[in-house]
C-alpha cells in the first residue's frame, strides 16, 4: 500500500514530496480498516524517530482505541516535521495540519426489544410480542398429513389408551396359573382352534341327522354329570363324535357307541379316576358289550391319529369368565349356554370354540342385567368387538328361550338345581329376542 511506502521512506529518513505525501493520507484513510495494523504491521516512531517500545498487555476495545489515537498524534507529529522541511527545500506552501481523529465513543448498547416467539403446534401456533400473547389456528401443513395417514396406516393412534383390568394380578404368586406365558398359551389356541374343529359332514352321513346327534349329546351330558367328570371331559368328548363323524360314516345303531367310546377317551385324558369299561356298559343299560366299546375306543384312536390335545370351547370359557369378574351365578349361565351350543349342531359347526365361549359370556352378561355387557377388557382377552358377537349370542339366546318346552332335558334338568343357581329359569335378555 501506498501509506506503508511512505512509512517505509520515513523510516529510511528520505524525504517525501508533500503532494505525494498528502495523497498517500487520503488513500489511507479510505482503505485503513480500524485496529487493523496498530502494533502489528507498522513499527511507530516518537518524535525523535526511535521507535516506540511494543506492548506486550491484553488488547482490549479501549486498549485499542487509546494504542489509535498515540498512533495518530505520533503520525500528525512526524507530518508536521515533514512538512516544514518540504516547505524548507522546495519552497512550497505549508500544509495544513491534519486533523486528528478522535476515537469514537460507542453509545451503550440498548436493550433488544422482546423477540417474537412463534411456537408451533400439530393444530395452532402462540405468536408472543412485546409481552402480548395471540393464538390463532392454522392449516395443517403437508408434513402433519402425510405423518398422521402413516401412523392411521401403521395402526399408530394419539389416542389415549382406554384403561383395562389386569386380570391376572391376584395370580402373581400362583405358579399354576402360569401368569409370565399365559397370554402366549391363549394366542396359541386361538391360532390352532380351527385345525381341531370338524367340518359340517351331515351330507356324508347316510344314516344320521342333526336331531340324533342332539339326542346323543343330551345324553353324554347327563352320563357326564352321573359321574361327576371334569367340564374338561365333556367339551372334549363331544370334539372327538364330530371329528370322527366328519372322517366315517357310522351306522345309526352305532352312535351311542361312538359317544361311549369318545366319553372313554376323553376320561382317560382328562381325569385322575376314569371310569371303567364295565360302567360304560351299565350306563348304556349293556346294549353294548366291554369289547364293542374298546374296538370302538381304539378305532376312533386310529381315525383321528391319535390327535387328542385341541383347544375345546373350554379353554376359552375358562379365561373369558375370569376377565368377566362377575359372580357364580353368571358362570354358571355361561357354563349352560356354551353346552345348549354345543348340542345344537348349527352352532357347534357354524362357529369356533372361542367365538362360542365369547358368546355365551356376552349373553349371560346381558341375561343378568351386568352393564355394560361389553367392556375393553373382554375385548382385549377374547379378541371380539360386541358386533362380532351379536349373531352366535342371538342363536345361544334362542336356545335358552326353548330350553324349557324342549323334549331333550339333560341340560335344563342339569342347571334347574340349586347347586347351579338355577340359571335354567331365569328369563332371557329381551334386547336380544327383539331383534331374533
Amino acid at each position: 500500500m501506498a501509506s506503508r511506502q511512505v512509512v517505509q521512506q520515513q523510516n529510511r529518513g528520505e524525504v517525501v514530496p508533500a503532494a505525494n505525501k498528502q495523497k498517500n493520507m487520503v488513500v489511507e484513510r479510505k482503505n485503513r480498516r480500524a485496529l487493523g495494523d496498530i502494533g502489528n504491521m507498522v513499527t511507530i516512531r516518537g518524535v525523535d524517530g526511535k521507535p516506540l517500545p511494543q506492548v506486550s498487555r491484553p488488547v482490549t476495545r479501549s486498549f485499542c482505541a487509546q494504542l489509535m489515537a498515540n498512533a495518530q498524534a505520533a503520525n500528525a507529529e512526524n507530518n508536521k516535521s515533514l512538512a516544514v522541511n518540504a516547505n524548507v527545500v522546495d519552497g512550497a506552501q505549508p500544509i495544513k495540519k491534519a486533523a486528528v481523529r478522535k476515537p469514537v465513543q460507542k453509545k451503550p448498547a440498548a436493550k433488544p426489544k422482546p423477540e417474537e416467539r412463534i411456537e408451533i403446534s400439530p393444530d395452532s401456533e402462540v405468536v408472543e410480542k412485546a409481552g402480548e400473547k395471540l393464538s390463532k389456528k392454522r392449516a395443517p401443513t403437508l408434513t402433519s398429513t402425510l405423518s398422521a395417514r402413516s401412523k392411521a396406516a401403521c395402526g399408530v393412534s394419539d389416542k389415549p389408551k382406554v384403561q383395562t383390568v389386569d386380570i391376572d394380578a391376584a395370580d402373581a404368586n400362583n405358579h399354576l396359573a402360569v401368569v409370565e406365558y399365559i397370554d402366549e398359551i391363549y394366542q396359541f389356541y386361538k391360532s390352532a382352534e380351527h385345525e381341531g374343529r370338524a367340518h359340517d359332514y351331515m351330507d356324508s352321513q347316510p344314516e344320521i341327522n342333526a336331531k340324533m346327534r342332539a339326542i346323543l349329546i343330551d345324553w353324554l351330558v347327563q352320563v357326564h354329570n352321573k359321574f361327576e367328570l371334569s367340564p374338561e371331559t365333556l367339551y372334549l368328548t363331544i370334539n372327538l363324535v364330530d371329528r370322527y363323524l366328519a372322517s366315517k360314516a357310522s351306522p345309526r345303531k352305532e352312535l351311542q357307541l361312538v359317544g361311549l367310546g369318545a366319553m372313554l377317551i376323553a376320561s382317560k385324558y382328562e381325569e385322575i379316576w376314569a371310569p371303567e369299561v364295565n360302567e360304560m356298559v351299565f350306563i348304556a343299560d349293556s346294549t353294548y358289550t366291554s369289547r364293542q366299546i374298546l374296538v370302538m375306543e381304539k378305532k376312533i384312536l386310529g381315525q383321528l391319529e391319535w390327535s387328542i390335545t385341541v383347544p375345546t370351547p373350554y379353554v376359552f370359557l375358562v379365561r373369558f369368565i375370569k376377565a368377566s369378574m362377575t359372580d357364580v351365578k353368571v358362570e354358571n349361565m355361561v357354563y349352560m349356554l356354551a353346552e345348549l351350543a354345543m348340542m345344537n349342531y348349527t352352532s357347534a359347526i357354524m362357529y369356533s370354540p372361542s367365538m362360542i365361549a365369547a358368546s355365551a359370556v356376552y349373553a349371560a352378561r346381558c341375561t343378568l342385567n351386568h352393564s355394560p355387557a361389553w367392556n375393553e377388557t373382554l375385548k382385549l382377552h377374547t379378541g371380539f368387538s360386541e358386533e362380532q358377537l351379536m349373531d352366535c349370542a342371538k342363536l345361544l339366546v334362542t336356545f335358552h328361550s326353548t330350553l324349557a318346552e324342549n323334549n331333550l332335558r339333560g341340560i335344563y334338568r342339569k342347571y334347574h338345581s340349586s347347586e347351579r343357581e338355577a340359571v335354567a329359569l331365569l328369563p332371557p335378555p329381551k334386547n336380544l329376542m327383539l331383534s331374533i
